[in-house]
């Protein structure tokens, strides 16, 4: 009968059974003691841990922790001697992805700066390309702020890979300058040219990274990162066209021709 399995009283009773078949009862060979613990005993870096967890909307945790973090100190410096408070969660989370990506942003750079120079071979040159890398900061911010979605770790991927295509498109360009001026082509007329020549390319070639992001948007992860991308290349490359051809002629006094 079920009341009887489930009586601890019985448990006395339970039968052993010995390798001739007799049996003796469990109260032959033990003392029976209704006590109770703990069912699970968590630890953390092997201390005893109570966990308090939370969720939050519209928000990303790293923010709303900074916000709430003096009041968690003012907390701690009241709890007994041997007792803490450590945040983990997203913003631990957060703070290891973020310190694995700060550990070989300095190789990345290097590595950059090295393939720039071999592909350009000048100085100046490599500076101009460098100096368009920020312009997608704007598109990112406008379409971040646009449909209020927080600035987290997966966009900030996004942002290091829109570097990565702004300065492919500067290179295309600035290459497109001296392959003009290498074919006998004034410096103003080159600069001219070369914009209006990869125009086309460089618009369709952003334009496909952009449509490749359309079916993240919809995720909950990757869509910070996707929109980051869409916006910050779709500004950056129209920027582009106009901020690099400048700054390339102010960089070399490119003087406009006189007109008849």
């Amino acid at each position: 009968m079920e009341p009887e399995r489930s009586d601890l009283n019985n448990l006395k009773d339970t039968r052993i059974y010995l390798r001739n078949g007799k049996f003796i009862p469990v109260s032959q060979v033990a003392r029976l003691e209704l006590t109770s613990e703990d069912s699970v005993l968590w630890r953390r870096n092997r201390v005893p841990t109570l966990t308090v967890r939370a969720d939050v909307e519209g928000a990303e945790a790293p923010d709303v922790t900074r916000a709430v973090q003096p009041q968690i100190d003012a907390l701690a410096a009241t709890l007994p001697l041997g007792y803490g408070i450590e945040l983990g969660g997203a913003q631990e989370s957060s703070a290891k992805a973020q310190a694995s990506i700060m550990a070989v942003m300095p190789m990345a750079i290097v590595a950059i700066l090295v393939l720039l120079m071999l592909q350009l071979q000048d100085m100046k040159k490599m500076a101009l390309v460098l100096a368009t890398a920020p312009l997608g900061i704007i598109g990112v911010a406008a379409v971040l702020a646009a449909f209020r979605i927080p600035f987290g770790f997966v966009a900030m991927l996004g942002v290091i890979a829109l570097a990565g295509m702004i300065i492919r498109n500067s290179v295309i360009l600035v290459v497109q300058i001296d392959h003009d001026l290498s074919q006998g082509a004034t410096l103003w007329d080159a600069i001219v040219e070369s914009a209006v020549r990869r125009l086309r390319p460089i618009v369709l070639t952003a334009l496909a990274a952009i449509l490749a992001m359309v079916p993240l948007t919809h995720s909950v992860f990757w869509g910070p990162m996707a929109w980051s991308i869409m916006g910050g290349l779709a500004v950056a490359t129209l920027l582009t066209l106009i901020f690099l051809p400048a700054l390339y002629a102010t960089a070399y006094g490119a003087q406009r021709p006189a007109t008849a």
